[in-house]
């Protein structure tokens, strides 16, 4: 369940917010989540949206809602870049994440719905936590109709109290390293960010990019509460997928070696990062990025024969690579029981 967040009466943020909306044929749903960022209580000062080679009124219903804000006195910065063809969904972030000037960023997807409040609450956390430089939260599920579906994000994701205490006392790295439970639609950070994180390298997603980058250069924190209803319905670039026991049968079916050697070029592109001429990521997680590396090198190199895993396999989970490195026992199982 989502807790409620009271917003002191008396507290409006200091910092400037761009928000980065992103779309792609979404005048289905762009309405309802452009007037629930224009009606914020804490309005940001800029938003840049960034289209994706729209076929329908996408576009044109944003420029209206925007020119509704301003002829109703409302002040805000707005800039639209339109790609033909489609940049797809990491590009097409990073372009409107390159776009923004505010001191705060807000990722926005086309189809969502803000609360009120949510800029404001998240203006005034990172006033109070300078050496924050990356939030997220829960969200509550809604479907296409708009009405609540009985689950949160957080409890979709399966967040344990361990990766929620790791995040908690600015350990984020070491739950970030395992797996992503960062999402976009509930992200808001800091521009300094940016330098650090763009270009982002194939094979990754904006969310669980920037957040990995934030967690080894400054801290990421999550902010109480749900602040965004999370939209769930067919036409999801990227949703939620609940692991019911039918998924998890499909996923040890899938065969393993294409997913493995993705996994392995996406730590050997954050070790690179990490490397970089200028980084100002802290060296400390180069070892941990190292192990990375390796642990993915060495689940790509398993044997065909399953029979021949068992002992590697064995001896890694023993070892903790697997918990440290990946989701526990349930990527060991994955890599016994998968076809190459």
């Amino acid at each position: 369940m989502c807790l409620s967040w009271r917003v002191p009466q008396d507290v409006r943020g200091p910092l400037s917010v761009s928000v980065a909306l992103c779309t792609h044929n979404g005048a289905e749903f762009v309405r309802e989540q452009v007037e629930s960022v224009l009606s914020q209580t804490a309005p940001p000062q800029e938003i840049v949206l960034s289209d994706d080679d729209s076929h329908d009124d996408t576009v044109a219903i944003v420029r209206e809602l925007v020119d509704e804000y301003r002829a109703q006195g409302g002040v805000i910065s707005f800039t639209v870049l339109e790609n033909r063809p489609a940049l797809g969904v990491a590009g097409n972030f990073a372009q409107a994440i390159a776009g923004c000037t505010g001191d705060l960023i807000a990722l926005s997807d086309q189809d969502d719905v803000w609360h009120a409040e949510r800029l404001e609450v998240v203006a005034r956390y990172f006033a109070e936590h300078p050496d924050v430089i990356l939030v997220h939260g829960d969200a509550r599920l809604i479907d296409g109709h708009g009405d609540p579906i009985g689950r949160t994000l957080f409890g979709s994701l399966r967040i344990s109290g361990r990766e929620r205490r790791q995040i908690d006392r600015g350990s984020a790295i070491h739950t970030l390293i395992r797996r992503n439970v960062i999402t976009g639609a509930t992200t808001v950070f800091r521009r300094d960010l940016v330098s650090e994180a763009l270009p982002i390298p194939p094979g990754w997603i904006h969310d669980e990019w920037f957040g990995i980058i934030a967690a080894m250069v400054g801290r990421v924190a999550i902010v109480p509460g749900c602040l965004v209803d999370y939209r769930q319905h067919d036409s999801n670039q990227i949703g939620v997928e609940v692991v019911t026991p039918t998924v998890a049968l499909r996923k040890l079916r899938e065969p393993r070696a294409e997913r493995n050697r993705k996994l392995l070029i996406r730590a050997q592109s954050l070790a690179d990062r990490l490397h970089g001429a200028g980084s100002r990521i802290d060296q400390r997680y180069a070892r941990i990025v190292a192990e990375k590396v390796e642990h993915e090198r060495f689940r790509l190199a398993l044997p065909v024969r399953r029979v021949r895993r068992i002992v590697p396999v064995l001896v890694s989970l023993a070892r903790g690579e697997y918990r440290r490195y990946s989701v526990g026992f349930r990527d060991a199982v994955r890599d016994l029981v998968q076809p190459t």
